[in-house]
């Protein structure tokens, strides 16, 4: 498969077949390292494989099933209320989808990688970032001041549209004048519905979403497609169809036709931060992605972590909640049972339903799978005019999401020798189903083809001399599609109001994966836990 798909881009680019087979046999060299984070444990327990008998018991007051940005919220929160009686049982993935790595001195992310200005509205994310320093002062006013080495520094973004990069990611340069009127009357209505109020007095659009519209107009929006609502307010721009559609695959994993309305508007108008010292709107981004911000709060916390995973949690009458666990060594499963007055549950929600017993029922949520492919570069390519290297670099009309520069943050008088670029491939546009079976069963070969597409596209046969090594990390459940009615499902909004022996804490109870979401089930959860 990789050969076909070389050649057939070589092909496209005008390329002579000599020098495609030769760039062909030169990549060959290089064997992915391939990461698919939780599958071994997460298919044992599909599977539900014989168990041994526990062979120790814990207790504790408050035990937190996970270790991604819920989890580690409550932790924090618990820590800072002075309850250090707290466990944390890591769960398959650790850091969840704000995981990073490193490559000697290079770090780079293998989940999310950046985190936009929080609003007011988001006190819980500004309240950590002031406690880990990313907020220098004011965390509490309209425009804090942020440290700067965390604020995105320019150029931002660009795009590759038509051979030719320029600055953005909506296309603008070589765009009919029909398109881009199209283009500002979209911006226009966007910024009319960015302050909207609902009828209930709520905001239409905010973090977290909780706290957003549930109004009859909020309802009609949740029931439709976002690419319903397009053609119903008359946009037909290629260019700016293509940009949407970009947007919800790069923020959910999925395209217009398949994320709510509510949920492809909000990603426009529920944002919006501002800051003394940026400008409205503006990243905060680390080398590593959002592990920055994981490591930090495990700093805060300083949870007793252990290594594991929930098999069952079942909650016994007037005795708490005790949790059988288990735990991998070698493909040998060991377990243990662990009991705690409280349990906050910051799992996925498809796997809590396999674990915990009596459960309310959830409409079935889609996750989409995704791949995050880090290069790890012995020198820079050579770039094609127009628009220097950014941050983040997006290539047109391909099905990857585009690739970041670990090392745009550092501040020298001349760039590095090394650093890695970070593609992202959400395997949407296929039933995930299938997308997950075609990710266990690829060889290193098509899923290099499938991570470099982007890569090759904006630097033709010269990329493949000037890298050193790929770490490819396959996310087969990596985020939860808010699909057209996620919003009213009945068993979600009862697992967000339950405040017995088990919490659940997880950006699943929002729909869609976003760190302002994941974290603020988080610390809600912890303020209840604390509540006794």
């Amino acid at each position: 498969m990789l050969r076909r798909s070389f050649l057939a881009w070589a092909g496209a680019s005008g390329l002579t077949a000599a020098a495609s087979v030769a760039g062909y046999l030169q990549w060959r060299e290089i064997t992915p390292v391939v990461h698919a984070p939780g599958r071994e444990e997460g298919h044992f327990l599909r599977d539900r494989k014989p168990l041994p008998a526990p062979s120790q018991a814990l207790s504790t007051d408050v035990l937190i099933l996970g270790s991604g940005v819920a989890a580690l919220t409550a932790a924090w929160q618990l820590r800072k209320a002075g309850h250090g009686d707290f466990l944390m049982l890591d769960g398959p993935a650790p850091y969840g989808n704000a995981a990073g790595g490193r490559f000697g001195d290079l770090a780079y992310p293998t989940g999310a990688h950046y985190l936009p200005l929080p609003t007011q509205d988001c006190f819980h994310v500004r309240e950590l970032l002031s406690d880990l320093g990313v907020i220098v002062r004011g965390a509490d006013t309209r425009k804090p001041y942020y440290d700067e080495r965390f604020v995105l520094h320019g150029p931002e973004d660009r795009l590759l549209f038509n051979g030719v990069w320029q600055d953005g990611v909506l296309p603008h340069e070589g765009v009919p004048a029909a398109e881009l009127a199209e283009q500002k009357r979209f911006f226009a209505q966007i910024d009319a519905l960015r302050s909207a109020v609902g009828a209930d007095g709520r905001r239409r659009f905010t973090f977290p979403s909780e706290r957003s519209s549930m109004d009859a107009e909020a309802r009609r929006l949740d029931a439709m497609s976002f690419a319903a609502w397009v053609a119903q307010n008359g946009y037909r721009s290629p260019s700016l169809l293509w940009y949407l559609d970009y947007c919800c695959r790069d923020d959910y994993g999925a395209g217009t036709g398949e994320v709510s309305a509510w949920a492809g508007l909000h990603y426009f108008c529920g944002r919006g931060g501002e800051a003394e010292n940026a400008e409205q709107g503006a990243w905060l981004t680390w080398p590593e992605g959002l592990q920055a911000l994981a490591s930090g709060m495990e700093r805060l916390a300083r949870p007793k972590r252990l290594a594991g995973s929930a098999v069952r949690v079942r909650v016994d009458a007037g005795q708490g909640v005790e949790v059988l666990c288990f735990a991998l060594e070698r493909g040998v499963a060991r377990t243990f049972t662990i009991r705690a007055r409280r349990v906050i549950c910051a799992m996925p929600l498809h796997v809590a339903a396999r674990v915990v017993e009596n459960m309310p029922d959830v409409h079935k949520q889609i996750h989409a799978p995704w791949m995050v492919s880090n290069f790890v570069m012995k020198r820079f390519p050579r770039e094609l005019p127009h628009a220097p290297l950014s941050w983040d670099n997006v290539v047109h009309g391909t099905p990857g999401l585009g690739y970041v520069v670990s090392t745009h943050q550092d501040i020298r008088v001349a760039p590095p020798e090394k650093t890695v670029f970070t593609s992202y491939v959400a395997l949407s546009g296929r039933d995930p189903r299938e997308a997950r079976k075609w990710m266990t069963a690829a060889s290193g070969e098509e899923l290099l083809a499938l991570a470099s597409a982007d890569l090759r596209a904006a630097y033709g046969l010269q990329f493949e001399s000037c890298v050193e090594r790929v770490d490819i990390t396959l996310r087969g459940h990596a985020m939860a599609v808010p699909v057209p009615g996620f919003r009213s499902d009945a068993g979600l909004l009862a697992l967000r109001e339950m405040d017995g022996p088990v919490l659940f804490a997880h950006s699943d109870l929002s729909g869609f994966s976003v760190f302002e979401e994941a974290s603020w089930w988080g610390y809600r959860a912890a303020q209840r836990a604390l509540r006794g």
